[in-house]
């Protein structure tokens, strides 16, 4: 049986629509509906993911994702294979899912 939290709506894809509602705790509700359990390397993504938001008003595709780590985590973080390992499918779509941020324009 799937929780929801009654506070939170969500568009068909699961994103988060009031992107206010997010909380650590809706992100864990969103990872566990990925079938994705949260652990501290999740959170060093999605805490500078939360961050690129604030900055450029918007979420980031794979590449700037990358990009915008890289200087934060470094080479061995900060690349396509290590966020696929954590965010299966489509790392950057799945990440901003998870951190109560917009589908990414670029993503399918």
């Amino acid at each position: 049986m799937q929780h929801t939290l009654p506070t939170c709506a969500f568009d068909k894809e699961g994103f988060l629509l009031e992107l206010d509602r997010w909380s650590p705790a809706v992100a864990t509700q969103i990872a566990s509906s990925e079938g994705i359990a949260l652990t501290p390397a999740h959170w060093e993504i999605l805490e500078p993911l939360r961050d690129y938001y604030q900055q450029f008003d918007g979420s980031p595709a794979m590449r700037a994702l990358v990009a915008y780590l890289k200087p934060k985590l470094g080479r061995d973080k900060a690349n396509s294979i290590y966020l696929l390992s954590l965010f299966p499918g489509s790392p950057a779509k799945i990440a901003c899912k998870i951190a109560g941020l917009p589908k990414p324009d670029n993503c399918l």
